[in-house]
């Protein structure tokens, strides 16, 4: 069995099932999720409605991102906060205002369903954002550290390469885990649209929601496979603008 990472996805459904016929999985297979299904590109609930059709035949670990927390405040209670909107809220909105109250239903219960991180056998990490204490997700004060914290992201761009982990500098937070798989900071930000690895962190977000592609990783061979640039895939859209 291999296990595959895939970035953020935020409604852009073509690139996903793109990226997916690009890969070489089998049924054996296990594909873990980082999180933001949706905002961005029009397709948010449509996304969900193929993610719940492929975890019928595929195993699949779905991890919660600070967009689908978002979205689904506004499917439980139909306040739209004023800066989701302005982020990409706007076009999961959209998507899920044409949705049958049936479908909706069944997608809130897969947001609700969502988990926060997952650490596998081998002692590695992967969660949408990063974390903030020095000894893991599980001791997160605000529970939600994990899908919006981008200092872990940070931290490890601007570290010392030449530090090792017996170095007394060696941020602690790091030596909890084997390697870490992260999205939610595109890595666009630093001028990559490939997965990009600082330290034992590993970014696959490489920017689906903007102009770059999404992204899957094999987390043990560390070969990828990417869709075309999003925004070609949805020429008359805009995307997330921020």
């Amino acid at each position: 069995m291999r296990t595959f990472v895939v970035g953020d996805i935020h409604g852009g459904l073509k690139a996903l099932v793109q990226v997916l016929e690009r890969t070489p999985y089998s049924k054996k297979d296990r594909f873990i999720f980082l999180g933001d299904y949706v905002d961005g590109w029009s397709d948010s609930a449509p996304v969900i409605s193929f993610l719940l059709k492929f975890s019928e035949h595929q195993k699949c670990i779905f991890l919660r991102g600070n967009h689908d927390e978002l979205l689904t405040g506004y499917l439980e209670t139909g306040e739209a906060n004023p800066m989701w909107l302005e982020h990409g809220g706007v076009s999961g909105k959209e998507s899920y205002d044409a949705l049958s109250e049936n479908d909706k239903q069944h997608h809130i219960l897969f947001f609700r369903n969502l988990e926060n991180y997952f650490i596998d056998k081998k002692n590695r990490l992967f969660c949408h954002a990063g974390f903030a204490n020095i000894y893991g997700p599980e001791h997160e004060y605000y529970s939600n550290t994990v899908y919006w914290d981008r200092t872990l992201w940070e931290m490890v761009c601007s570290l010392d390469p030449s530090l090792s982990p017996e170095d007394s500098k060696y941020p602690k937070r790091l030596k909890n885990f084997k390697e870490i798989y992260i999205g939610h900071t595109p890595t666009t930000k630093i001028d990559r649209t490939v997965p990009t690895n600082f330290a034992n962190v590993w970014n696959i977000d490489t920017g689906a929601a903007f102009l770059g592609p999404l992204t899957i990783l094999d987390i043990d061979s560390k070969e990828f496979w990417q869709s075309d640039a999003v925004a070609q895939l949805y020429p008359n859209e805009k995307g997330r603008n921020k």
